[in-house]
């Protein structure tokens, strides 16, 4: 093996990674809605876990990538220690799918039709599919299959060259000493361990593994122990994710620790046993591409089968090993490692700015309430529900910048910029709250009080004030266009509310009715209920844009104005509904 066979090596290397990691991104990308899909079938059910973990770390071929969002997902409160255990099991059985494509490489036959299933035969097929979708189509979706196809057939070409330039080392005695010194059990499990902590991938380092097993120099009896360390090496990526973690978090991934660290323990024993006793023909055999990948998913599958029953005793072990904290720890809303999943970081973005919607219009309604009477334990909520959203908004605000930073998919990235404006809004929202109780708590400290007429009139507006707040947070929380479509036309009823109670209340200043320091907190009152609806119709406006996929609120507000027959029936409706008895 000569300086150029190391340097194609190192290329070989190179493009394998490399295609590993962009194919695994696309996948990830193009499969985005499925994956929120799977992870709200999430439940305590041991099988339903399984298949969750298994079905996402087979499509983004990692399970240490999977199991750094499950570390994710603990620590910002989606998902219980239990539902990570079995999540992180399926996980292990997912990442053995890479060493199945992996092994196509080794198909050797003299028959056309069996030699088309070699990479070799067809990657060039789609590596040409892949630059066409990726050039010339401008869907998202078709940019991202192009992706994946590049990704696979770069992904092939590095096995292959790395397969090449290893090849001549089955004559060199020192690689055949080197694995025959691999035979050792120990000895071979830390070589796995210390080779995937460093390219932190058990399903590259099952590839390189492969690739070298084209030497014929590596027997099963080095390879299996090979494995078994490599599932322990592929730990190190979550528990450096959980540095700075809440204790469940860190508890998540020590149960990946702990797995992987008492299934190789097992059955590295039974293997050491059968090997004394037996001592097995095979093992002394050169392991074969499929070989591996079979060895790789036989020793997952009987670690799962084995922890499994014992998720429980697993459970007990990590809450042990991370005790409880003497102080109590604040549950981080949005954790920084699901932006490594953007399509799963987003849909934590929405139930976020969710909470952040039902806290904003509950502290509009409370404020409401306080303008019936002295309540200071409503007044206090109202104020504590509005510092909670301008933090909802900072953290939320934050973090989708950084995920629109991310390679996202136009429609994400639609839905990021979405969610940016509305949560302005909803702050907004809870600011007029505080707005309205200042209002009411003023009113009560100069002793003022307001006549019959303006009360009454001040019960009609805050009652269709409301009736928006619902109809744009049921639009927000479900895409529901027909809530949307309501909210502009009992906007315009609002406004023209608030401009008669002004002209009616001047007319009670004028006859004595009314005090003008009274006038100055009406007015007040007004503006801050006027405004509540405006945000509400941005809101409205928002979710109507995204349907129509235009960013372009005004003139959607625009059309459901003039254009709509639907907008003027419904505002006549509300016209009926929300008036004054003379």
């Amino acid at each position: 093996m000569n300086v150029f066979d190391v340097l194609t090596l190192i290329g070989g290397l190179s493009l394998f990674l490399f295609g590993m990691s962009i194919m695994g991104q696309a996948l990830e990308r193009r499969a985005g809605g499925n994956l929120r899909q799977l992870l709200g079938r999430l439940t305590t059910n041991k099988a339903a876990g399984l298949l969750t973990g298994l079905c996402i770390t087979a499509v983004i071929q990692s399970s240490s990538a999977t199991t750094v969002m499950v570390v994710g997902f603990v620590n910002s409160g989606l998902m219980t220690l239990k539902q990570a255990i079995n999540v992180i099991m399926g996980a292990n059985i997912g990442t053995t799918v890479t060493a199945w494509i992996l092994s196509l490489a080794g198909i050797d036959s003299g028959s056309v039709w069996i030699s088309l299933l070699k990479p070799s035969s067809f990657t060039p097929v789609l590596a040409l599919v892949g630059i066409i979708f990726y050039m010339f189509c401008r869907n998202d979706k078709k940019k991202d299959t192009g992706m994946v196809l590049l990704g696979f057939a770069t992904l092939m070409f590095g096995m292959e060259s790395m397969s090449g330039a290893v090849s001549g080392l089955r004559d060199v005695p020192a690689f055949q000493n080197l694995f025959i010194l691999f035979k050792n059990p120990i000895l071979g499990v830390m070589a796995g361990a210390v080779l995937t902590a460093a390219i932190q991938s058990s399903s590259a380092s099952v590839g390189i593994l492969q690739a070298l097993a084209v030497t014929g120099q590596v027997s099963y009896g080095a390879a299996i122990p090979i494995i078994m360390g490599q599932n322990i090496g592929t730990c190190v990526t979550a528990m450096i994710s959980s540095v700075g973690a809440n204790k469940n978090a860190k508890r998540a991934a020590m149960v990946h620790l702990s797995f992987n660290v008492i299934g190789t323990a097992v059955w590295l024993t039974v293997f050491c046993l059968v090997n004394l006793a037996w001592s097995p023909a095979f093992l002394n055999e050169g392991a074969s591409l499929f070989g591996i990948a079979v060895a790789h998913s036989i020793f997952n599958v009987l670690c799962t089968v084995l922890m499994l029953p014992l998720s429980g005793f697993l459970e007990s072990l990590v809450n042990r090993l991370v005790p409880d904290a003497k102080q109590p720890e604040i549950q981080s809303e949005l954790d920084e490692r699901l932006l490594a999943s953007p399509p799963i970081a987003l849909e934590r973005c929405h139930e976020v700015a969710a909470d952040m919607a039902r806290t904003a219009v509950s502290a509009l309604k409370i404020s409401v309430s306080c303008l019936q009477g002295d309540a200071p334990e409503l007044a206090a909520s109202v104020r504590e529900k509005e510092e909670k959203t301008d933090y909802y908004e900072d953290i939320l605000g934050t973090y989708l910048i950084k995920l629109s930073e991310k390679q996202i998919s136009a429609s994400d990235s639609a839905e990021a910029a979405k969610l940016l404006k509305m949560i302005g809004d909803f702050e907004r929202i809870s600011d007029h709250a505080v707005n309205l109780l200042e209002s009411a708590e003023e009113m009560r400290e100069k002793g003022l009080t307001f006549t019959e007429a303006a009360v009454s009139e001040l019960e009609v507006i805050t009652s269709a004030v409301k009736e928006i707040l619902d109809l744009s947070l049921a639009a927000f929380l479900s895409d529901d266009i027909k809530a949307a479509s309501m909210v502009e036309p009992l906007e315009q009823v609002i406004d023209q509310l608030k401009e008669q109670m002004r002209t009616r209340h001047i007319l009670r200043m004028q006859q004595k009715a009314c005090s003008i320091e009274a006038g100055f907190i009406w007015s007040d009152l007004l503006t801050s209920l006027e405004r509540t609806s405006d945000h509400c119709s941005n809101i409205a406006g928002c979710v109507i844009d995204m349907a129509h996929h235009s960013m372009s609120l005004h003139e959607s507000l625009r059309s459901v104005r003039n254009d709509s027959e639907d907008f003027r029936q419904n505002f006549r409706a509300y016209v009926q509904k929300y008036h004054f008895v003379s």
